[in-house]
């Protein structure tokens, strides 16, 4: 069995993305921001079926791993899609799947 490697600096950044798309109500929310064009000073539980708790728990989730921006100036909180950490997570995960496999024949 080859050796395992250390992880690398991009693979830890690919897997906060990972994590952070790792649920279909974050998706959906990266979904709404990016049709939106801008930044949305609105409501987001009230645009998607989701209840207001879990929608701000997704948010946190989303904006801990970077792939969002919010402000916040009572009472309005908008929010944006972070578009350099957009791009690099486009980057790292086409990098990632443009590798090529390596399977065994017994695999």
């Amino acid at each position: 069995m080859p050796e395992f490697k250390a992880y690398l600096p991009e693979d830890e950044q690919l897997a906060r993305y990972a994590k952070a798309l790792g649920h279909p109500a974050r998706v959906a929310i990266l979904r709404f921001l990016e049709e939106k064009s801008a930044c949305f000073a609105g409501n987001i539980a009230e645009a998607l079926p989701i209840a207001a708790s879990t929608v701000s728990q997704h948010l946190s989730a989303l904006k801990d791993a970077g792939l969002i921006k919010g402000e916040i100036n009572p009472p309005t909180i908008k929010y944006c899609i972070h578009p350099e950490a957009w791009a690099e997570a486009r980057a790292l995960l086409e990098h990632f799947f443009a590798r090529p496999i390596k399977t065994s024949p017994d695999c």
